[in-house]
């Protein structure tokens, strides 16, 4: 495999893993948004969800909205660093290195569409 060649490839998987990146990023935030409608706006939602919990206290606003924002910056990181992360393989295979990113994108995507819902069951 030639350098031009590592290019292409990695030009391709960039651009599968960005377009793909901003359709959870988008999903995420119309399925935050669409629970935020109907979530109580309290200062404790966790003792909502789990009364018997830790007593960590975090309001609705950070419950629903936080996981979103951290997509939006991976996603915004990913657009305008390509350059970088070119530069920056850490394993050996590119497709294995976008593997892994996907693996802990789809965990932030999970988490956020997973307290969305829990807001939702909460408020109908």
């Amino acid at each position: 495999m030639t350098l031009d060649d590592a290019r292409d490839d990695f030009s391709r998987l960039h651009r599968i893993f960005t377009f793909h990146l901003g359709v959870a990023v988008g999903l995420a935030w119309m399925t935050t948004l669409y629970a935020s409608c109907y979530a109580p706006w309290v200062r404790n939602i966790r003792a909502l969800l789990d009364p018997a919990g830790l007593g960590r206290v975090e309001s609705t606003l950070s419950f629903l909205f936080v996981m979103p924002a951290v997509l939006t910056v991976a996603w915004l990181s990913v657009y305008f660093g390509r350059e970088v992360m070119r530069r920056s393989q850490t394993l050996s295979n590119l497709t294995l290195e976008f593997a892994a990113a996907a693996v802990v994108a789809f965990g932030v995507f999970y988490l956020s569409i997973d307290r969305a819902v829990a807001a939702l069951y909460i408020g109908l």
